[in-house]
Formats: structure tokens, C-alpha cells, sequence
């Protein structure tokens, strides 16, 4: 059918060129963020190529949602801007004739979704935490770049080396400032160079000095050294517990504990969402020569923020255990389509607002 084609090809090309600005807009702030942390040293600069990709496919879902959005917004917009709307309302087309063509360009990007959300959204997720983890286990030599202080993994040494060779594992001008069994101590030595003693790695200070002060008391201990051996910190056993983030969907239902419920409703409720938006964007979607093009669109980025944020209250107050994950589902997803439904039936059929409300009879005049 004619109608149904031209929809499904304008809908394909707006959400093509949508996809294509979400994306970038995505990728610059998902790389200034990264690159924050590696200033900050949170995470390996040699692996912020694979962090941001790991973080840009766990976003998709959102993407692909919006840029649904938007589109569907943009085009019909469009068709009643430039009176394309009349033309096939006046052929005997009808608001409900448009669902049918949208919900067949929808579904195969609700199924990329679906398997984003459900499978890829958590495996993204436990692939940048991974890499976090082993690049904060890493031992304190591992941490110390030159010219730069740098915190040990427990937070009990700071460490700075002038300059170094990774070749030789040397260093020059070695600075060390530690805290330990009520103690404070400053090492600083000329050079230093890594040493294997048994199973153990040791940090081998030269020709320095160290000082000695405890906590809260006045007195100093300084001492001069030719040698002096220190113990570096090995990975980190610490073990984290896991993000709920990163939790397979199947290992969610299988732990029905509220965190768990509450991501796994968060990821129902988002491609809930991919459908339901759709549907509003139909619905609210109508032409205003003073307003333009932009006043649909102002008013779809309002309500799919409005509905997001919904979404992670939702959430929140599911991990709380103040609601039931299925309560939740069904208020929130069913209930917005329920009311998209209804304001598609009132624009389907002309009513008026005012029609809707019951009517009070005039009195009569004596």
C-alpha cells in the first residue's frame, strides 16, 4: 500500500539521520567522561578505546529509543507542517491507519532491544568493571608514573620518582610517604631499583634519608641509609561485590532479592518503553503553524525524560522494597499505555475535551 510504504521509507531515513547524531553526541560525552578517569587514574589510558566501546553498546538501548522517538515525532510532524496529513485523512486514512505501518518499522529495532537490554546490557557492563578492577589491583610500582604522586592500592603510601626506566625497573629521586601501625614516615633516596627476594617484590632504596614521626606526638626519629628495602603491595584480594548492572537476566530471576528485582524491572521497563513511546509520539504529535516543528519535538524530549526518570524511581523505590517489581510494571507501563490509547482514540475521533466533561443545564430565565 502507498501510504503504508512512503510512512515506513520517511520513518527509515529520519531515524537513520537521528541514529547517526544520537551516536556522536553519545561518543563525545562517554569519552570525556573516560578520559576523566584516567586523568584521575580510575582507569587504564591504554584501554580507553575498549572502555568506551564497551560503554557505548551498553547505552545503544537508549539510543535506538530515542531515536525512535524522535523520529516518528519528526515525520509526523513534518506531514502536518506541510498538509500531507490532510491528504490522507481526507483519502479515508485514519489516526489508527498510521499504527499498523509504525508498529511494522518498530519491531525489528524492539527485538535489537530486547536482546541489548537482556543479554548485551549486562555483559557490557561486567566487561568495564573487569577492566576497572584489574587496573586498581595492580601493584604500587605499577601505580607510580614519573613526575607524578601517586596513592598505593590501599591508601596507606604515596609514592614519587623523578624519572625511571621500565626497562631496568630504576628510578631517580624516589619519594615515599607512608602511614602505618600509628606511625608516619617520609623516605626520599637518591635512586631505588625493583628486587626480587624469595616470592616477595621489594623496592631497594640508596644513599637517602628517613624520617620517623608518630601520630599526634612532637618528636622525629630521622635516620641516613646506603640501602634501604621496602616491601611493595601485590594485587589487591579485595573482592567486590558484583553491580547488580552486571548481573545476567537469568541470575536476576534466579535471586529474586529487591536490588535484583529492581534492575530487572528497569530493564523490562525499557523496552516496555521502546513500545510505549510509539505510541505517545502518535498521540501528542500535532500541527501548530505558531509553534513549528520544534514545539513537537520540546514536548516528546520532555516526555520521554519524563517517562525515563519514572523508569529509575521506579527502580529506586522497587530496590527499597516500598513496591513489587510486577505492582511497578503494570502501573507504570500499563497504565502510560493506557492513557496513550485513549488520547490516540480522542485525536482519532475529533472529540473535543470539552465534549468529554459532563455537561450542567443552564438555568432558565423567569
Amino acid at each position: 500500500m502507498l501510504f503504508q510504504k512512503s510512512l515506513r521509507r520517511e520513518l527509515a531515513r529520519s531515524f537513520g539521520a537521528t541514529l547517526v547524531v544520537l551516536v556522536t553526541i553519545v561518543m563525545t560525552i562517554i569519552l570525556i567522561r573516560i578520559l576523566g578517569q584516567a586523568s584521575a587514574g580510575k582507569v587504564n589510558p591504554t584501554e580507553i578505546g575498549l572502555i568506551m566501546g564497551y560503554n557505548l553498546i551498553g547505552q545503544m538501548p537508549t539510543v535506538l529509543t530515542l531515536s525512535l522517538f524522535v523520529a516518528t515525532v519528526g515525520t509526523i510532524s513534518r506531514m502536518y507542517m506541510e498538509s500531507e496529513m490532510v491528504i490522507w485523512l481526507s483519502s479515508g486514512q485514519s489516526m489508527w491507519s498510521f499504527v499498523r505501518p509504525i508498529i511494522q518499522f518498530t519491531w525489528p529495532t524492539l527485538i535489537v532491544v530486547f536482546v541489548l537490554v537482556i543479554f548485551v546490557w549486562p555483559w557490557s557492563n561486567r566487561q568495564t568493571i573487569d577492566l576497572k578492577e584489574r587496573f586498581e589491583r595492580r601493584g604500587d610500582l605499577e601505580r607510580v608514573a614519573p613526575g607524578q604522586f601517586q596513592e598505593s592500592a590501599n591508601g596507606l603510601r604515596v609514592f614519587f620518582i623523578d624519572k625511571s626506566s621500565l626497562q631496568n625497573k630504576q628510578g631517580k629521586n624516589v619519594f615515599i610517604s607512608a602511614t602505618d601501625h600509628g606511625k608516619q614516615s617520609m623516605t626520599s633516596s637518591h635512586s631505588g631499583h625493583i628486587e626480587m627476594i624469595g616470592e616477595d617484590r621489594f623496592l631497594m632504596l640508596e644513599t637517602g634519608q628517613r624520617v620517623e614521626q608518630g601520630l599526634g606526638q612532637v618528636e622525629m626519629k630521622v635516620s641516613e641509609f646506603k640501602v634501604y628495602g621496602t616491601r611493595t603491595d601485590e594485587d589487591s584480594e579485595t573482592i567486590a561485590l558484583p553491580s547488580t548492572r552486571a548481573i545476567p537476566t537469568v541470575v536476576l530471576l534466579q535471586n529474586p532479592t529487591p536490588s535484583n528485582m529492581g534492575e530487572f524491572s528497569w530493564r523490562v521497563g525499557l523496552i516496555a518503553s521502546t513500545f510505549n513511546l510509539m505510541v505517545i509520539a502518535l498521540a501528542i504529535t500535532s500541527a501548530n503553524p505558531r509553534v513549528g516543528r520544534g514545539g513537537n519535538l520540546a514536548l516528546a524530549m520532555l516526555m520521554f525524560l519524563t517517562y525515563t526518570n519514572f523508569i529509575n524511581l521506579g527502580q529506586a523505590l522497587v530496590n527499597d522494597g516500598k513496591i513489587q517489581w510486577l505492582v511497578f510494571l503494570f502501573t507504570l507501563h500499563g497504565g502510560t499505555l493506557l492513557l496513550s490509547l485513549a488520547w490516540l482514540t480522542v485525536r482519532a475521533n475529533n472529540w473535543s475535551w470539552r465534549q468529554l466533561l459532563p455537561r450542567t443545564a443552564k438555568p432558565q430565565a423567569t
